[in-house]
């Protein structure tokens, strides 16, 4: 795709504070384009398109009131924030969006000083904003801090924790919550926006402060009276307003505002912007897709796209046409609960992503999506284990880490039954950093009672669910984002042997031990090297992550002196670690060449997923050329040599 030229207002704007001076007439025609760029180039990259359509005029608004060289703005996961992005000083490069070496598809503080805070994960926006309002009460500062977080956000646990902390401290912070979900007729609707508004003004919150002095000021009666007022305001207020909540939370509340009105989103941000007695919550309503008709029509198919054709909105066709991980996992889900009404599907606000919408279109009754609340998510699944039910917790491997504490205590800990499906293990592509899931083994494989699997392809997949469904002990099973390698499906799944792998070539010389995804580009690797060096390596599938195949680990490292470890994941903690302290505690590892490739102590960015593993060298090639480094090297029986790449 090549980059945009064209003189249009867009690209006139070499600073957000140029907006403030801008015409009501100006800004619906730069809304215009904002959003054409935005169709034009996700049309071309793939990314979060509903999600940044929806806030065009919100990211306008924001932008024409708050100075991003002083003031503070997060935006809350960050899916919405390709308007932010064009208009802060990336406009010109607006193209690379999602590229290998292009911008971020998420805020990220390296490449912008107008990203005050990277996001990626939900729900955590209040959290940091309250964060930097503290610190800069505690410096002396009078600039604003603002928080752009989505109703589907503030499901999650750490947004309220979040509010509750602010109202409690009562410091200066605007949270402004874009809500694109809740449905009001349009009498109660506008007469909510009627009374919020002036229940907001200064004058009048000055004139209710003067109100219940003069109240609490009477002789005797007072308190009571003005107790009682204070309890009508409540009751008038959450009748006609959904405002009672936050107040709950000692939050001054504004709206519903139209989030695609800009003059009137620009009015009330200045009134938020003037509340001096506490924080503020500007209650925004937006239309997800807003712009675009096929994502207005289907915000969900649209919040996160591949290519597809900006004129129509359909599909650029795929020629892969070998089913994916999350397909071939939904469809045995599905076979199996056929067969077994124990068995109860649980996601985390994912139900597209992780293939159980199919599950819920067969068994409405046995399947929970628990919103973005992945600790509630495992807490819940342990208590139906607690009863004898089958819980399959399908969670994205990134999303997972937040629902550590539940794994160890409330699953582990008391040994129930608990099936994890961890999606997107390993590199994920373009959506980066925040989203890679290259850390799962490090954090699971040490917690007691868990059992662990790496399926290598789409039919081990469906052994390894049903294995670890009838396990009878906490399991997870890690499989990677996107197609399988096209092997034929077999049925009924059969149980797996515990902690038993797999010899998928006998070889010589040097022992490949690839785990998951990397078994067959490491057979390919192994045909690599019998051309240049004129030897087969050995290749082993351990197919357990835990329990390890330890006896065929130990004939392995009696077998062989070099041996290369290659995983999709963290080197620190992963697979190849526990590899390396079984050799080491029972005597084995001695004179030996040891090799691992795997995710380095770094965090890796965004690009395709062939990309980034030919960058990590996880590919055949990188393999091959891992394999002629051991063949090379000059170990001997007298000396144990380990190296790290990736």
């Amino acid at each position: 795709m090549t980059q945009t030229t064209n003189r249009t207002l867009l690209n006139t704007l070499a600073f957000p504070a140029q907006l403030s001076g801008l015409t009501d007439l100006q800004m619906l025609h730069l809304a215009d384009e904002v959003r054409q760029r935005i169709i034009n180039v996700v049309s071309h990259n793939g990314g979060h398109l509903a999600p940044s359509l929806g806030v065009v005029e919100l990211t306008l608004a924001l932008l024409a009131t708050f100075d991003m060289d002083r003031d503070k703005l997060i935006w809350d996961v960050g899916h919405q924030s390709y308007a932010f992005k064009l208009l802060t000083g990336r406009a010109g490069t607006f193209h690379t969006l999602r590229l290998f070496g292009g911008l971020s598809g998420f805020p990220k503080m390296s490449e912008s000083p107008c990203d005050h805070f990277g996001t990626g994960h939900s729900s955590t926006s209040v959290s940091a904003a309250l964060g930097m309002a503290t610190a800069r009460d505690l410096a002396g500062l009078k600039h604003h801090v603002v928080a752009v977080i989505g109703d589907g956000a503030l499901t999650a646990g750490e947004a309220f924790e979040g509010l509750n902390l602010a109202g409690h401290m009562g410091r200066r912070l605007i949270v402004l919550l874009n809500d694109n979900a809740m449905s009001i007729s349009s009498n109660v609707g506008a007469l909510s926006l009627f009374l919020s508004r002036t229940l907001s003004r200064r004058w009048v919150r000055q004139a209710r402060k003067d109100v219940l002095k003069f109240l609490r000021s009477v002789p005797k009666v007072g308190q009571k009276l003005a107790t009682y007022a204070i309890r009508g305001e409540s009751s008038f207020k959450s009748f006609f307003t959904p405002g009672m909540l936050f107040e709950a939370f000692r939050f001054n509340y504004i709206g519903p505002v139209d989030g695609h009105d800009i003059p009137a989103l620009r009015r009330h941000l200045q009134t938020a912007a003037a509340v001096d007695d506490g924080p503020v919550l500007l209650h925004v309503r937006t239309h997800k897709g807003k712009g675009y008709a096929p994502a207005e029509a289907n915000p969900t198919q649209y919040h996160g796209v591949g290519l597809f054709a900006p004129e129509t909105g359909l599909p650029v066709p795929s020629s892969d046409t070998v089913p994916s991980f999350t397909h071939v996992f939904s469809t045995t889900l599905v076979q199996l609960a056929e067969q077994d009404e124990r068995i109860i599907a649980i996601t985390a606000a994912m139900p597209e992503g992780t293939g159980t919408n199919l599950f819920k279109e067969h068994f409405p009754d046995r399947f929970v999506d628990a919103g973005i609340c992945e600790q509630h998510a495992v807490t819940f699944a342990a208590g139906l284990s607690s009863q004898g039910c089958l819980p399959v917790v399908a969670i994205y491997s990134t999303f997972l880490q937040r629902a550590y504490d539940q794994i160890v205590h409330d699953v582990c800990l008391q040994n129930l039954p608990v099936t994890f499906c961890v999606d997107r293990a390993g590199l994920v592509g373009e959506d980066g950093a925040t989203h890679h899931g290259y850390f799962d083994i490090a954090y699971l494989r040490h917690i007691p009672q868990m059992r662990l699997l790496a399926p290598r392809d789409e039919n081990m997949l469906r052994h390894c669910l049903f294995t670890a469904l009838y396990g009878g002990s906490p399991c997870a099973l890690r499989y990677s984002r996107g197609a399988g390698f096209g092997v034929p499906l077999v049925w009924p799944p059969q149980k797996l042997p515990l902690g038993v792998g797999e010899i998928m070539q006998q070889g010589s010389n040097i022992a490949i031990l690839a785990l998951g995804n990397r078994v067959y580009p490491a057979l390919e690797a192994a045909s690599f090297v019998e051309k240049k060096l004129g030897f087969l390596p050995f290749v082993f599938d351990p197919v357990w992550i835990k329990p390890l195949p330890e006896k065929q680990l130990a004939e392995i490292a009696e077998r062989f002196d070099r041996i290369l470890i290659v995983e999709e994941g963290v080197l620190a903690g992963g697979f190849s670690s526990s590899v390396l302290e079984f050799l080491n505690d029972h005597g084995l590892l001695r004179g030996h060449c040891i090799q691992r490739l795997g995710l380095p102590d770094t965090f890796v960015g965004h690009g395709t997923q062939l990309q980034l593993r030919e960058m990590l060298g996880l590919r055949s090639k990188g393999i091959a050329e891992a394999v002629f480094s051991l063949a090379n090297s000059n170990g001997s029986k007298s000396e144990t040599k380990i190296f790290e790449t990736g």
